[in-house]
């Protein structure tokens, strides 16, 4: 089979080098023999297309970044937004490295779509001015995303993304838009003055889901600038991400909603917390944690009751998620990259200014029946 002798090599170790990886862990985890990497690496030989192409998608690159003889030019290559990611936790994997980068991708496709479209609305974002106070910041933004008083976390997506912010959700199986459920990152947000996007782990419980949503939205209006988050910063009681807490919490249960709970019902036993505040947990969209985190905040209950209660729910055993379906594989683009970036694509569809490959591109390789399926679904055919 032929080979492409073409490849630049300092691109190949450039990439290497950027992960902190040897080539013989990147030839391993990619299926190539180690001393033929190495031998690209050093000038001296050559891969075929499919080989290349494998090297590519491991990278999260294209197979044309490989063979541009130019050197790189890191601060091309990765942009603002995931160079202060990247500062923020030196040790992210390669697969969320790379998750990041597809996500700045599908906001370039997003936009030069929009540019297309005339007749698209697009909900511009022109984000409230917020005190540095989170928990008067928490008002003032509930009133923006004029917010019901009963939501889930498909809700809560649709009221952000109508003040101009996508919102991407991970998939629960192996794949390109997968955190692996071994990961501790939950969430990050890649902040644009023009069009931020929040990224959203796929987990068990919705209910955690949006406060991971909240919480970055608490970055984008309180600090402006990309964050990435792990288990530890979604409880974190310092600095930047304890003030995304507070504003996360305080957005979710507001002291309204928290006012609406009497303490003379609350049960001595922790078993039976759950229970009680089941209406609260369905009519909010938020878990148990949180409702009892701002009973504490406010004075209502006390932080011993509160560590008994997150002590024993450890002790429980939560059942594992099977990772998610692929049943419904047609409508998979919508929990995605959610409702309003799919219409946007279809509307380009309809409107022939892109085809059915760049279509299908877009919404994460769509076979085209599946894509006749959305199209009939938005239809409601």
């Amino acid at each position: 089979m032929e080979r492409i002798t073409s490849i630049n090599s300092q691109r190949v170790a450039w990439c290497c080098a950027d992960l902190g990886l040897t080539p013989v862990q990147a030839a391993v985890e990619t299926g190539l023999a180690p001393d033929k990497l190495q031998a690209v690496i050093d000038g001296e030989g050559g891969l075929t297309f499919g080989q290349l192409r494998k090297l590519a998608d491991y990278f999260g690159r294209s197979i044309l970044f490989f063979v541009d003889p130019n050197p790189v030019d890191a601060d091309r290559v990765h942009s603002l937004q995931f160079r202060t990611l990247a500062g923020q936790k030196p040790e992210l994997s390669r697969r969320v490295r790379n998750l990041v980068q597809r996500v700045e991708r599908q906001r370039a496709v997003y936009l030069d779509l929009l540019d297309e479209l005339e007749d698209v609305e697009r909900p511009h974002f022109s984000p409230p001015r917020v005190p540095a106070d989170p928990v008067a910041a928490a008002r003032i933004a509930r009133n923006w995303l004029a917010l019901d008083a009963t939501n889930t976390f498909d809700s809560y997506r649709a009221r952000v993304e109508d003040q101009g912010i996508l919102v991407f959700r991970t998939i629960g199986y192996a794949g390109n838009w997968q955190i692996a459920k071994e990961s501790p990152i939950l969430g990050f947000e890649l902040f644009d003055a023009a069009l931020p996007i929040i990224v959203v782990k796929k987990q068990d419980a919705e209910a955690r889901q949006t406060f991971t949503l909240m919480h970055e939205l608490g970055h984008v209006l309180l600090h402006r600038r990309s964050s990435v988050d792990d288990e530890a910063d979604l409880v974190s009681g310092q600095g930047m991400e304890h003030e995304a807490n507070q504003f996360a919490a305080h957005l979710l249960v507001p002291n309204d909603f928290l006012a609406t709970l009497p303490d003379a019902e609350r049960p001595p036993e922790l078993a039976r917390i759950d229970e009680w505040l089941m209406p609260q947990r369905r009519a909010w969209g938020v878990s148990a944690d949180v409702i009892l985190l701002r009973l504490v905040g406010a004075g209502r209950l006390p932080q011993a009751i509160y560590d008994s209660y997150r002590a024993w729910k450890k002790q429980q055993s939560e059942p594992e998620g099977e990772g998610g379906s692929r049943i419904y594989r047609y409508r998979e683009p919508r929990h995605v990259f959610g409702d309003r970036f799919v219409r946007t694509v279809l509307s380009a569809l309809s409107a022939r200014q892109i085809t059915l490959n760049k279509a299908s591109d877009y919404l994460d390789g769509l076979k085209v029946t599946d894509l006749h399926k959305l199209e009939r679904f938005y239809a409601g055919v």
